[in-house]
């Protein structure tokens, strides 16, 4: 074990480096605990960051920017919502298909080429002050942290985040019990896209630049996290806690490995063996329960 490894400026770098993919795995929990996928994340947040930059670039103010990004996230969630709950489509061809969609759109919104945003208080978001020490954390990190307490809050204590795992558990007696269960998809694909909006934003902050590339393979680490913190792909269990492990596991994971200077094709190796791993610990522990 290298001796950088375990010093507060590396753990202060693991803890930035979570925070998209932790703020991806709010909107990917309360989806995969209702019984949904999404796939186009990673676009998602190619597409808002290039929004934010390119909105910045031509003149526009810092909050305009921002709830632009961020509501960009939120439509391609609406429509996303609107043809899985509105049209009973299956989300992973949906999701497949707005991934395409999205990484499209961010291409022919940037012209195939990054997007440099000028110097504004966005970039302070994700700026890593003091690199060798522990504190100051980010502004990003505090964001991040609250964002997973209310939505902990939301899942735990409210009606909707009640909806949100009797949908997941067994979508039929949810409709009989009175839940409107198409109205209650459309709000948590929406939902989720405000949260993939907000990485999005983080996104840009961290680059200082919209890239149009950026953030292939994101879902995988989000979807990956979100399982490996117990959530079930049947829908039904899962929570914001244990998400958020899975993004801190899913990050030191990526830094180790960078530590020991292995190349990315050895660390998409050891994530894509985490998932199969996780994937079966999950039916390992449905078929606990049945028996």
């Amino acid at each position: 074990m290298r001796p950088y490894f375990l010093t507060g400026a590396n753990f202060k770098l693991v803890l930035t480096q979570t925070v998209i993919v932790a703020i991806g795995t709010l909107g990917m929990t309360i989806i995969i605990v209702s019984g949904g996928i999404d796939l186009s994340v990673g676009s998602v947040v190619a597409l808002t960051s290039v929004v934010g930059a390119t909105a910045l670039l031509k003149g526009q103010s810092v909050p305009i920017a921002g709830l632009l990004t961020i509501a960009v996230g939120a439509g391609i969630g609406l429509l996303n919502g609107l043809a899985i709950g509105g049209l009973r489509m299956m989300p992973f061809i949906v999701t497949l298909g707005m991934m395409g969609v999205a990484r499209g759109t961010a291409k022919w919104l940037s012209g195939s080429q990054t997007v440099n945003a000028p110097e504004t208080l966005i970039n302070n978001i994700m700026e890593l002050k003091e690199p060798t020490q522990f504190w100051p954390m980010p502004l990003g990190a505090w964001v991040a942290l609250a964002l997973a307490l209310a939505m902990a809050v939301v899942m735990r204590e409210t009606v909707f985040g009640r909806y949100i795992f009797a949908i997941g558990a067994n979508e039929a007696a949810a409709r009989l019990s009175g839940i409107r269960v198409r109205l209650q998809k459309i709000i948590i694909y929406a939902l989720a896209g405000v949260f993939f909006g907000v990485a999005g934003l983080m996104q840009l902050s961290r680059l200082t630049q919209g890239d149009p590339t950026v953030a292939i393979g994101l879902e995988l680490d989000i979807i990956a996290a979100v399982v490996i913190g117990g959530a079930s792909l049947s829908g039904g269990t899962g929570s914001i806690l244990g998400s958020m492990i899975g993004a801190l596991i899913m990050a030191v994971l990526r830094n180790g490995s960078n530590q020991m200077g292995w190349p990315t094709y050895m660390q998409e190796i050891i994530i894509g063996i985490v998932i199969i791993i996780a994937v079966a610990l999950d039916k390992l522990r449905q078929g606990a329960g049945k028996s």
